[in-house]
Order: structure tokens, then C-alpha cells, then sequence
């Protein structure tokens, strides 16, 4: 089967489907041991899923919810389709205020479902996690202080909630592969010196306003991104191969060297990207990331 088609399920801050050309200049020549620490959206796991069908996979992400609809789309894709599919067909035919009430009814259920839902409603969870994405403003995840989703929803005439084709690809994609639900330490064990590694954690925010980094209600200050570059440290002794994603310090302060002098021992690439997600539109323009390979 051709899965050049196949893209992410989700809308995802900080995916990475657009710069997916500049990240696989950087993919090792042959890949037969994956692991992705930080999962996010998943537009490099597919790209290495459909061009090297690596023999063992481990991806991992600390969003319980997320994480949880990748396993009902692996295990449960059908099912999965056919209630996301009712849902679009009645979103679709519901006027604009109807449809905020529908919108903040599914809202509710699933922070209901995610404070207080047993593993008999995963399935439920995923569905309206993959609604909440499509029809919520911007595509966010978002929680606030109480854990709960939050964010209003979009202006959306015909979103597609229920993509059928790619949520197959998707699945027989994930079929094979080891899926977690933890810090991302704790894949430390499965990474070795045949392993590919793409590490796309919270990005280092470029200024307080800019700070977005409630994915999951865990944060990602400079504390763990120092955490992290030892970790980096560690699958480099390990002889695995290794390239990370984070933002540019420098586009706001030129004279902030963190990353520079956190993995200077590595090659630091800048490569320019577009902010996609923003609540303003005009804030959407190019800034550089950087792309840190240890190999």
C-alpha cells in the first residue's frame, strides 16, 4: 500500500509537517530502531514509519490524552471512525449557535471523562479528543490550572473532524509499534547504538507572551531543558543517533547563547519556520528553530 498520503490525525503547537523536508536531510541513511521521546503530532514518526519500516519503534509523550487516542486509532481504528464520523455529520448540519452548544457539551464530557473516566471510556476520550482538535480554535490542546481543556471553539464551516483514509493509514502505520505514556526518561532503556532518535520537546519560549507550553499540565523550564541535554549526553555515549528541535533564542536576543552553549558539543543547525499557531495572524510570520544533530 502507498501511505504517501498518510499526515498527522491532529493539529498539533509546534508540529512538525512543515519543516519535515529540512529534518529529513538529517535522517541516517538506514533506520531499523526508531524512538520519539516527545510524540506531539507525529508528522516525523509517519515519515520514518512509511519510508523505512523500522523493525522495533518506541514512541512516547507525558499527554495522557493523546497518547491514548494514538492507541485507540492503533487498536480501534474502526470503531473509532464510525462514532467520529456520526459526530461530523451532525456538527456539519447544526446552525452557528446550535453548534456552540454542541461544541461546549463535548468540551464538558471530555474533561469529565478526563478527570473522572475509567479505561471502559478510552474509546469515547480519543473520539472527543480528535472533535475537541478539529473544531476547537485553532487546533490547541490547552488545560488550565485544573487540568481541564479549555479552549473556545473555532470558526470552522466544514472541519474535517473524520478524515477515514488517513485515520486507516494511520493505523496499520501504528500497528507494530510500542506506545507510552510517561516522562520522557523513561525510554532511556530502549534506546541503543542502533537507535534513531528525534527529540522535539516544549520549546524554550521566546518571551513571556510567547510562552505556551500547557500541552500537559507538566512545565518545561530551563531546569528541564538543561535536564534534557544530559539526556541527550547519555544516548550519545550510547552511540545512538540523535537530532532535536527547539526555538531560537536569538530571534529576540542575539546575545542569548543557552542552546549554543548547552549543546555545543553538537552541530547546531538554524533553520527557518513559520509560526502556524498564533492567536493573531499578523505574529504568523518566519523566525529560525534550531535542528541539533550529535552526529
Amino acid at each position: 500500500m502507498d501511505y504517501s498520503t498518510v499526515k498527522p490525525f491532529i493539529k498539533w503547537a509546534g508540529g512538525k509537517s512543515q519543516l519535515l523536508n529540512e529534518i529529513r536531510t538529517r535522517y541516517p541513511s538506514k533506520i531499523e530502531k526508531y524512538c520519539e521521546p516527545f510524540l506531539g503530532g507525529g508528522a516525523v514518526l509517519f515519515d520514518v514509519l512509511e519510508n523505512f519500516q523500522p523493525k522495533e519503534i518506541l514512541v512516547n509523550d507525558i499527554n495522557n490524552e493523546l497518547i491514548n487516542t494514538y492507541k485507540q486509532i492503533q487498536k480501534n481504528c474502526k470503531n473509532l471512525i464510525k462514532q467520529l464520523s456520526q459526530l461530523q455529520k451532525i456538527y456539519w448540519d447544526l446552525n452557528i449557535e446550535d453548534r456552540k452548544t454542541f461544541y461546549f457539551s463535548k468540551r464538558e464530557r471530555f474533561n469529565s471523562l478526563k478527570i473522572n473516566g475509567n479505561d471502559k471510556e478510552n474509546l469515547e476520550k480519543a473520539i472527543l479528543f480528535i472533535f475537541l482538535n478539529k473544531t476547537c480554535f485553532n487546533g490547541l490542546y490547552r488545560v488550565n490550572s485544573k487540568s481541564l481543556f479549555n479552549v473556545p471553539m473555532g470558526a470552522y464551516k466544514h472541519p474535517s473532524i473524520c478524515d477515514e483514509e488517513n485515520l486507516r493509514l494511520c493505523s496499520m502505520l501504528l500497528d507494530k509499534v510500542v506506545i507510552t505514556c510517561g516522562d520522557y526518561s523513561t525510554t532511556l532503556d530502549f534506546i541503543d547504538s542502533k537507535t534513531f532518535v528525534y527529540i522535539d520537546p516544549p520549546y524554550r519560549p521566546l518571551s513571556e507572551t510567547s510562552s505556551f507550553t500547557a500541552y500537559s499540565e507538566c512545565i518545561f523550564a530551563d531546569q528541564e531543558q538543561i535536564k534534557l541535554g544530559k539526556f541527550v549526553d547519555s544516548i550519545t555515549k550510547k552511540g545512538a543517533k540523535a537530532v532535536l528541535s527547539n526555538s531560537d533564542p536569538k530571534n529576540i536576543n542575539k546575545n542569548d547563547n543557552f542552546f549554543d552553549d548547552l549543546y555545543k558539543k553538537y552541530k547546531i543547525n538554524r533553520i527557518e519556520a513559520k509560526r502556524v499557531i498564533n492567536s493573531k495572524a499578523a505574529n504568523r510570520g518566519s523566525i529560525n528553530e534550531l535542528l541539533i544533530c550529535n552526529f
